[in-house]
């Protein structure tokens, strides 16, 4: 399992891309995605809706159980991708890219965030 060095990642496994215009785009690691399973349902924030870093914002159910889903930093939801609240399993098949999760323009971003690398050896991938 490779995680892009490009991203960072929280220790509740969503991955950052790097801003552009002020807005990154969050999803959860392919770590965090085989270890749900099959994921059968999304659950995202509302486009317009603060998020905080840290906290719960959404919820991702798979054939295994329930699990919240977290944003890595805080600010204002820009966009969320309904192709994956229409097709849930993109988050299985690819997590890294069609199956990203939502996009924020971040407001402040903690100072806890992990290098691939750092988050590799957290997650024991």
């Amino acid at each position: 399992m490779s995680n892009p060095q490009q991203l960072r990642y929280s220790k509740e496994h969503e991955w950052l891309s790097a801003a552009e215009d002020g807005v990154s785009t969050v999803g959860i690691t392919e770590h965090a995605a085989n270890a749900l399973g099959d994921v059968v349902f999304v659950q995202l924030p509302d486009v317009g809706a603060t998020v905080a870093a840290g906290e719960t914002c959404g919820e991702l159910e798979s054939t295994k159980s329930v699990s919240d889903l977290y944003s890595p930093v805080s600010g204002e939801v820009t966009e969320v991708n309904d192709d994956v609240v229409g097709d849930p399993s993109l988050v299985n098949s690819a997590p890294f890219e069609g199956g990203w999760l939502f996009k924020v323009r971040v407001s402040e971003e903690p100072g806890d965030l992990l290098s691939a690398d750092e988050y590799t050896e957290f997650a024991g991938a």
